[in-house]
């Protein structure tokens, strides 16, 4: 029997809904790259939220980025429809998306929804093991017809110039490989290492060199980093240029560290109550720091020595 992708004619469209989060966005990249490697022709529409629109923007694999909504969708005309979030909002586009096609995993809630259900990672793989977000993800593209291969890193694109004025402009116009990116926040006290912590970190970094850059959102509290370069609230373009012209990256498990791993940046990542081989740094150099006892349980001297490490390997 012919797979989904052999079925679709050529110049098809195809809709990919990725709502929340943004690390999931990024890990969607490599599967992307698979799909458009396999199927030039097809046209990839993504469906993303606003606020992760820039993860998308200027991809070769992506041909369309969709607002998450009934009439837009409706627009793109997709025959097939691949859903990879599975919430209730996200069923509700993919049914009224008007694709002939619609596919997401077998134990997605209101799974019924589907013309086509995705099985577990692990079958269509052929290997019963705990695997990556990024290779879960990917396999459903496997499922859907493309080559069994690895998966590559993750693809993200800077643009240069998106910083017109303030800090944002002034951090981004360091030199490559000038600044040591840390991200201190996250999104639950038990994946958050001890912000008293990084400061020590950055207190390390000042002497030894690159220089800290602290990245936070808009509600992120960065009282306790005053007297670092603190990027706070900046667009996702611009912490991407940031990203992008880091030496090292230093944070907890988040969306940030998965930017910096795209970027091929070497990265220290801090894992609490999240699971290291489902999400740790994806194809970069990196060291993962976990404890038994918890984050607060990770030294400082381990995270200094992983900096130092990798320092050596860039070196």
């Amino acid at each position: 029997m012919p797979s989904l992708l052999e079925r679709l004619p050529s110049g098809s469209r195809i809709a990919v809904i990725r709502l929340r989060s943004l690390g999931d966005c990024v890990l969607t990249t490599p599967a992307l790259a698979l799909l458009k490697a396999h199927r030039p022709d097809l046209q990839i529409g993504v469906v993303v939220e606003d606020r992760f629109r820039a993860v998308f923007e200027g991809n070769p694999d992506v041909d369309q980025i969709l607002a998450p909504r009934i009439a837009e969708i409706r627009r793109w005309s997709a025959r097939l429809v691949l859903n990879l979030h599975g919430g209730t909002r996200s069923m509700i586009l993919t049914a009224a998306s008007g694709a002939g096609i619609r596919a997401g995993f077998e134990h997605h809630r209101h799974g019924f929804l589907y013309s086509n259900k995705t099985p577990r990672a692990q079958e269509i793989l052929g290997e019963e093991r705990p695997v990556h977000t990024a290779e879960h993800i990917a396999s459903a593209m496997f499922w859907l017809g493309v080559t069994r291969q690895e998966t590559p890193r993750a693809k993200l694109f800077a643009k240069p110039g998106v910083a017109k004025s303030g800090d944002a402009a002034r951090i981004s116009a360091c030199a490559t490989g000038c600044t040591s990116v840390i991200h201190p926040f996250a999104s639950e006290p038990g994946k958050t290492w001890p912000a008293e912590r990084f400061v020590e970190i950055a207190k390390h970094l000042e002497t030894s060199g690159p220089e800290p850059v602290f990245v936070a959102g808009p509600e992120d509290d960065v009282s306790p980093f005053q007297g670092f370069r603190v990027l706070r609230a900046a667009p996702l373009a611009v912490v991407k240029n940031l990203m992008a012209g880091a030496q090292i990256f230093i944070g907890n498990d988040s969306g940030p560290a998965h930017i910096a791993a795209a970027f091929g940046i070497p990265v220290v990542a801090i894992f609490g109550s999240s699971n290291p081989v489902t999400w740790a740094p994806w194809r970069t150099e990196a060291r993962v720091l976990t404890s038994p006892n918890g984050i607060d349980a990770i030294e400082i001297a381990e995270v200094v020595a992983a900096i130092d490490s990798l320092k050596k390997v860039r070196a």
